[in-house]
């Protein structure tokens, strides 16, 4: 698994608005109209991880969604990260 370079978050970060570089990480907050959006969301997101063998870290409460994903394997970011946070953003 091959570990981003700054320059490869740099430019990858690009491509995804909303998104932050935190430590060895991206991270996102959502929000949504109430509980019940949220939690449909991180259903949806769910099966796309699943699908993609790549999980985020994660918490929810009420009607915000924090999503963190990072590669552990590759000890930093990946092209794994960027490409579940253009399908969460999608979903």
């Amino acid at each position: 698994m091959h570990k981003f370079t700054a320059a490869e978050i740099t430019a990858a970060l690009a491509t995804i608005p909303g998104w932050t570089q935190v430590g060895d990480g991206i991270e996102r907050r959502y929000v949504f109209a109430d509980f019940v959006a949220a939690f449909a969301f991180m259903a949806r997101v769910a099966l796309l991880a699943e699908k993609a063998d790549h999980h985020p870290e994660w918490s929810n409460v009420w009607n915000k969604v924090d999503v963190r994903l990072t590669t552990h394997d590759a000890g930093g970011l990946s092209a794994r990260d960027f490409a579940l946070a253009q399908a969460i953003d999608a979903a």
